[in-house]
Formats: structure tokens, C-alpha cells, sequence
């Protein structure tokens, strides 16, 4: 167990406390954790629990504590990985379209998780009992290049790197219809669905800045291969911007409702980032999974 005491000063009086906590806890924990914590009576604000939304002021004493880690109930299993590279810190992973990334409701097992907890036997712990080594995600449907850190120090670097924009990311997909701009760029914000809380929207209410830039790569006669960079890490971020554009992915049956592909058209193609322990500029690349190919020639052609 870990324990944290702060108290707030001038120039923080007036903020957020989940804000104010994420910035102090910075390659500790995430705000949603925060935000579980805060739910668990776990964080106090001038010795009562808090609430997440709460304005701290002047003064004000808060303290934190974040329990051990829960003993780790998912089983490694043998599941191949494609290891793109690897050292003693770290992984890079070409994850395939059909993989879940971590365990979750009804999905349990045949994870990325499960494999690298038989690949690697032990993880970095920070992403959590369900979450070991999984610094960021791909949804389901979407193949490509992923990181996993070994261990707290790592994982924390790459975090903080995440959140402070500096992993350079990009993926490649085909979207239905001919895209008539050769490059732009979607600043709209992003949240839950108003009445289909499974799903993302471009939403005023209650959502976070999101930005997206896209360049033209092919059109074709119905679709267009587009090269696109995320400046955010929203939940389902390209799915939602380019649903929103009127071109969404091809595959994506829960924004696109676009059959004949049986997975979502986007492949995390590149990533770039410093190795938290060496200091090291690495960048990955990776073409385009079979699959992809093959229905670009077949289908689209």
C-alpha cells in the first residue's frame, strides 16, 4: 500500500481534484484510476472522501491511498506473438484483427494479455490486475504495432510520453467513399454516446478535446486509403472522427454498419518514441496485414 499527502497551494486553488491529483500522480496512476479511487473512499479531502469533480482551494489537505496490487487471476496461455522487438525493458508487439488487447467483460481468455503472461512471466503491474504490461490499446478490430512495458519504470515512462504527446503514432485506413481534400485536419470533441453508452460520439457534453490529421494515400472507385496521424487518444477516436466526416472505416460495423470485410479496415502502421531507460529515439514501421491487402485487390481495384 502507498500513501500520499498533499496540500494545495495558490496557483492550484480553484481546480479540478482529479485534474490536480493526475498531474501530481503523473506515471503513477491514470485520472480513471483516480477517478476508481476517489469512487472507493480511498482519496480525502480535508480528511472526509472526495468527490471527483470537487473545486480544491487554498490550503485544502488531501490524501491518497492506493492499495497493493490484487493478486493476478488471468492465466497465461501459449498463444503466438508477433514480437517485432524486444529488450529487457520492453516490447513491441504487430498485434493481429481479432485479438482483444486485455481481459474484460466476457473476455477472459486467447488475449494479448494471456500471451504475454506466458511469453514473458513477469509485467510491469501499474495498468492493473487485468492490464499487466499494457501501456496503451488497439481496439479488438484493429491490427498493427503496440507497446509493452516489463516493468513499473518503463511503464511509467512511456505514460508519461503518452500524455504528454509524444509518442508519434500512425495508422493507415480505407474508408468508404471517395475523401475529396488531400489532407485536413478534425478538431471535435469526444464522448460517451448519449443513448448507446457502448459507443463514442462527437459531443459538446461532457467529452474531451480530440484531433485527428489525415492525408489521401489512393482513391478508388468507392473508398479511399488514408494515412492517418492522432494527436489525442480517445477512446475509438479515428472510428468516431471519420464516422463524422461521413466516411467511416470499411469493416467498422458498430459507427459504419459496412459488411463484406469481416474486420474494421485500420492498421496501426507506425510509432515512434524514446525508450525511457536509454534515452534512445526508436521508430517502428509494418505494411499492411494480408488480409488488408488482399481485399484491396480483390475488392477495390
Amino acid at each position: 500500500m502507498k500513501s500520499y499527502n498533499f496540500q494545495v497551494g495558490h496557483k492550484d486553488s480553484d481546480r479540478r481534484l482529479d485534474q490536480f491529483l493526475s498531474e501530481k500522480l503523473t506515471g503513477s496512476v491514470s485520472r480513471s484510476y483516480i477517478q476508481k479511487l476517489i469512487t472507493q473512499k480511498k482519496i480525502l479531502l480535508n480528511q472526509k472522501p472526495a468527490i471527483a469533480h470537487h473545486k480544491i482551494k487554498y490550503l485544502d489537505e488531501i490524501s491518497v491511498t492506493i492499495p497493493d496490487p490484487v493478486k493476478l487471476t488471468v492465466e497465461p496461455e501459449e498463444i503466438p506473438l508477433d514480437i517485432i522487438y524486444e529488450d529487457e525493458d520492453l516490447l513491441v508487439i504487430n498485434k493481429p484483427a481479432g485479438m482483444v488487447s486485455h481481459p474484460g467483460a466476457g473476455n477472459f481468455s486467447h488475449t494479448l494479455v494471456n500471451a504475454l503472461l506466458y511469453y514473458c512471466k513477469n509485467l510491469s503491474g501499474i495498468g492493473g490486475v487485468l492490464r499487466p504490461g499494457i501501456v496503451h490499446r488497439l481496439d479488438k478490430d484493429t491490427s498493427g504495432l503496440m507497446l509493452v512495458s516489463k516493468n513499473d519504470s518503463t511503464h511509467q515512462g512511456l505514460s508519461k510520453q503518452f500524455k504528454e504527446r509524444q509518442v508519434e503514432r500512425k495508422y493507415i485506413a480505407l474508408v468508404k467513399g471517395i475523401v475529396q481534400l488531400d489532407r485536413g485536419r478534425i478538431d471535435l470533441p469526444i464522448g460517451r454516446h448519449p443513448r448507446h453508452r457502448q459507443k463514442m460520439a462527437v459531443s459538446y457534453l461532457q467529452a474531451r478535446s480530440a484531433q485527428t490529421q489525415y492525408k489521401v494515400l489512393k482513391r478508388f472507385k468507392a473508398a479511399t486509403m488514408l494515412e492517418i496521424t492522432p494527436y489525442t487518444g480517445r477512446t475509438h477516436q479515428i472510428r468516431v472522427h471519420m464516422a463524422s466526416l461521413g466516411h467511416p472505416l470499411l469493416g467498422d460495423r458498430k459507427y459504419g454498419l459496412i459488411k463484406g470485410l469481416g474486420r474494421q479496415a485500420l492498421h496501426a502502421s507506425f510509432i515512434k518514441f524514446q525508450h525511457p531507460t536509454s534515452g534512445k529515439l526508436l521508430e517502428f514501421s509494418i505494411s499492411l496485414p494480408q488480409e488488408l491487402e488482399n481485399y484491396i485487390k480483390n475488392s477495390l481495384q
